[in-house]
């Protein structure tokens, strides 16, 4: 699985998200300065010192937490390209508001001296992905290795569970609380799923990069996709990517892959036209999909 199109193509915000982080850890980690990222139950409680709860986000504490973190937030691109930037930003700073929220109140709860200092990085936004990842990206393959089964979501699962346990309880509380928060947006409390940000949000973004990212100025939709609101694709402008179908020999999709797709918010004949196209591959077939969007 590889999220859809190379690169950061209607992905301005999560892009900015990763050149931020990867600044912030590698500039703070020169420095010798990584534990200033992190923050405890003192500097929240007793020094008041919030700014450094606004820092931890973006800045990883380890060169390892880095490395998986980035690879996820990577992958999980794939989310703003459904929903629009626009929408992605109220993602975004939901899960983090929210994740850092339950911290905050889990620390004063439990009291407890391992948990003085919390390991740092945009842990809130991973482990919130993780719920539309589990629920609405499908499994195209399957494969055993000595009698274990495994998917080609599996290699998602084991970064973010090396993320999870990099620093034991003081990454495993973030990250717990990042799946809460993704939790709580899906239920659309607050209808939270309808909310977004205007236009020029996504245009300051897009702006954030270098011309050689590629990155296009993506727009809101307003039709039900994975995180609540994918665009519909309209049946010619999937059909314009697609080589000539007489060129293929390819069987009629089967039923339970075209509700897969359909179930992701892609209209059903151009889920049945990737599927013709991407010889039946479900992966295939969701990335043609949104490289359809793309251009």
């Amino acid at each position: 699985m590889n999220g859809g199109p190379s690169g950061f193509n209607n992905a301005p915000v999560t892009r900015t998200i990763v050149i931020a982080s990867a600044l912030f850890t590698i500039l703070f980690g020169i420095q010798g300065r990584s534990r200033n990222l992190s923050w405890s139950y003192q500097d929240v409680f007793k020094k008041l010192q919030i700014w450094k709860l606004i820092v931890s986000v973006f800045g990883f504490s380890s060169t390892p937490e880095l490395v998986f973190g980035i690879y996820l937030l990577y992958y999980f691109r794939v989310f703003e390209r459904q929903i629009g930037s626009n929408k992605y930003s109220v993602f975004f700073l939901f899960s983090v508001a929210v994740s850092l929220l339950l911290e905050v109140l889990a620390l004063w709860l439990l009291k407890d001296p391992s948990l003085n200092i919390l390991t740092s990085g945009p842990y809130g936004l991973i482990f919130s992905s993780f719920v539309p990842f589990y629920f609405d990206i499908p499994v195209s393959t399957r494969f055993r290795v000595f009698s274990v089964s495994f998917s080609d979501k599996t290699f998602v699962y084991l970064a973010g569970l090396q993320l999870l346990l990099s620093s034991w309880k003081r990454s495993m509380l973030p990250g717990i609380c990042g799946i809460l928060a993704g939790s709580l947006y899906r239920s659309n409390i607050l209808r939270t799923r309808r909310m977004k940000f205007p236009e020029f949000i996504a245009s300051f973004f897009s702006r954030l990069s270098w011309p050689s990212m590629g990155s296009t100025t993506p727009t809101a939709s307003s039709s039900r996709n994975i995180l609540g609101s994918a665009p519909s694709y309209p049946t010619r402008q999937v059909e314009r990517n697609y080589p000539a179908r007489s060129a293929l020999s390819i069987d009629e999709p089967p039923e339970d892959s075209i509700a897969t797709l359909v179930a992701m918010g892609f209209d059903r004949n151009s889920a049945r036209q990737a599927l013709i196209h991407a010889r039946n591959d479900v992966n295939a077939a969701t990335n043609i999909l949104l490289e359809s969007q793309a251009h």
